[in-house]
This record gives structure tokens, sequence and C-alpha cells, in this order.
């Protein structure tokens, strides 16, 4: 089953629209400026929507995306070894070279006594918190979104054991990662258990050709539905944490799971338009802004602290912003003056093809401190 341009550019769109909303996810805080304190009235409601319920439907939808892609041809084409292989260069190289940087970087700064308490302490590190920080071999690494790549290789790894699980027994195993994402059990080799379910969800529905525009005719309600439940999460969420009980720490799990559909009936509405139409040809864009908005948003935060600004309100519009202005630049500038080095960087993203979609002969289909996690 070869995917036609009109759902590859959605595919596209909605990796863009939801890495730069994932940027919110990741603004800095210290405790005083904690949204949960209440010191802001509603911008603090505003920011426990965006970054506690809205966009946590990033991490599961873009491993659902990956799923998807990887069996959109069916079993009778898969090649494990050269999945690997490919993958080897699309996703683990560009995680070793985006985290491994920022680790060096931390180094060079805490070495010189700049960034302590911002970041782990890398100079005093132990052999085995290196190894995390660089490699996520157990835990979160130096640049925590990448968490989602190394999450996404074990996937990889497994896929042609989920491949057969979704295959054999759809219902039964989705059930069950879907009780293993929510309730809470431990994380086991995961780091975030959604990615697991959105993985394999994404693999079932290429494996078993459901029709994923079916959803297309209801995309108004469902769309309004997702922001409706995100508001209401985002109400209880912000009356109870920033410490939530369990019931709504798996609310919140189930709400980032079932925002998928939500995410895809919006790329429905959003392609028809031409904004849509122009961000889904950003080809590796998306990538870029999901590897290095973490590291900025820091050295924002640092440099924020350093002047002194009360301001916190300021720093919050402002941050996000600056983030995504520097990286449309810096990708823009790379592809022009590097491209080599912008190729290894985004995994061989680069761009569209220059070929009409059906319905919309003007567009072309794109090819294929505080952290939050």
């Amino acid at each position: 089953m070869d995917i036609d341009a009109t759902v590859s550019a959605r595919i596209n769109l909605m990796r863009i629209v939801l890495i730069s909303g994932i940027i919110f996810v990741h603004v800095p805080y210290d405790p005083a400026t904690s949204p949960y304190a209440g010191t802001f009235g509603g911008l603090d409601w505003l920011r426990v929507f965006l970054a506690d319920s809205l966009f946590r439907i990033g991490v599961p939808c873009l491993s659902a995306i990956s799923g998807y892609l990887l069996f959109h041809r069916g079993l009778a084409t898969f090649d494990y070894r050269k999945t690997l292989r490919s993958k080897a260069s699309t996703i683990l190289l560009p995680f070793l070279l985006w985290n491994t940087a920022f680790l060096v970087l931390v180094y060079a700064a805490q070495s010189q006594g700049i960034g302590f308490g911002y970041l782990p302490d890398v100079v005093h590190a132990g052999l085995r918190d290196w190894m995390n920080l660089a490699l996520a071999v157990e835990a979160w690494p130096i640049n925590i979104p990448l968490y989602f790549l190394r999450d996404l290789l074990l996937c990889l790894v497994l896929s042609p054991l989920i491949a057969f699980a979704v295959r054999r027994y759809p219902r039964t195993v989705l059930a069950l990662m879907l009780a293993y994402a929510v309730l809470p059990l431990p994380n086991g080799i995961f780091l975030k258990k959604s990615i697991l379910f959105g993985f394999s969800l994404g693999a079932a529905l290429a494996l078993h050709r459901i029709d994923i525009r079916r959803l297309d005719r209801f995309a108004v309600p469902v769309v309004v539905a997702a922001l409706a439940m995100a508001v209401l999460l985002s109400f209880a969420l912000y009356a109870y944490g920033p410490d939530f009980p369990v019931w709504l720490d798996m609310l919140r799990s189930l709400a980032a799971i079932a925002g998928i559909f939500g995410a895809w009936a919006l790329s429905a509405l959003l392609i028809r338009t031409g904004t849509g139409r122009a961000l889904s040809r950003l080809g590796g864009l998306s990538f870029w802004i999901f590897c290095g908005h973490y590291p900025l948003l820091i050295l924002f935060w640092m440099v924020w602290n350093r002047l002194g600004i009360p301001d916190y309100p300021l720093f919050y519009a402002a941050s996000p912003v600056l983030a995504l202005t520097i990286l449309v630049s810096t990708h823009a500038a790379a592809r022009r003056f590097a491209p080599g080095l912008s190729a290894v960087l985004t995994g061989r993203r680069m761009g569209g093809q220059k070929r009409p979609v059906a319905g919309h002969p003007q567009m072309k289909p794109a090819g294929s401190i505080a952290q939050r996690r």
C-alpha cells in the first residue's frame, strides 16, 4: 500500500505542528515560576494547558506515524536488516551527533563554572551517569527530548515482533500495550511507555490496511472533542499539580494517546489551507527543531537569570518564538552553505518532491530549573 501525496503531506504537516508545540513542553522554569504556584493567574493555566495537556499528544502521535510509515507497504517487502541499516543513519547517527555535541558544550561550560543547577553535573559524573547522559542507556539523555529517538530505536529493533503480534492479535496486543502505557506499571526498557503503544498502533493500521482517511468526514467534531478533552484535563492538572494523584496521571496518559486521533483529524482541516500546505513542504526543518530546541531554551534561561529580569511571562512568551526563529534561520543556512552536514543532522530529511497532490494541484508533498519529560 503506497502512501498518496495528500497523506504524505498531512504526515509532514503533523510533524512540524506537533514538534513546534513540543517546544512549550520544555520551556524552563524554577519553583518560584512554576505554573502550579499560581503566581501569574490565567497565564499559569495556559502554561499547564499547552505543556502538560495539549502538546503531550506529540510523542504518541509521532510514534504512531513512525510505525505506520515503517509498515505501510506490508510485511512482504519488509527487510529487517535493511531497516536497521537505514535507521542507523537517519535516527541513531543524528541522535549521537546532537546529543554528544550538547554534552560536550555542557562539559565545557561547567568546567568554567557555568551552568551548574540548570543541567546535570557532567564534570563530576560517574561512568554510569555519563553513559546515560550520552547514550540514554537507562535514563534521560542530556538533550532530554531525544529520549524519543532512543525509544523509537528500541521499537525498530523490536519491529518484527511488534508486527507479528499486531497482525495476528491486534485487539489483544493493543489493549495490553494501552494498559502498559496508562497504568502505573514499571517502564521496563522504555523511557516513555506511550511510544511503544503509538508505534504499535501505527503498525497495526498499516498492516491491516485501515484507511486512515476514514475519520476525515468527522474531522471537525473530533478536533473539538480533542480540544475539549485537553481543556478539561488542564483544569484538573492545575487543581492537583504538580504532584498528580495516580488516577490523574493515568488520565493524562490516556488523553495523550487519544490525542492521536485529534491530531490526525486536525491535519485534514489544516492541509486545505495555504499555510498548512506550505508547512507540509518544510522537510527536515521539523527534525532540526526537535533536536535543537532544548539546548536553546536552556541557554535562554541561563542568560535570563544572569540578567536578573523578574518578568517571567515575558520570558515564556519570547523564548519559544526566539528559539523557532533561530532554528528556522540556522536550518536554512545549513541547507544552503553546508548541505552535507545538514543532511546528516536531519537524517536525510531534506524536503519535498515536486509532485502535485490530488485535489491540490499547487501543492507539493514532503518526504517521508525544571525539565519536563
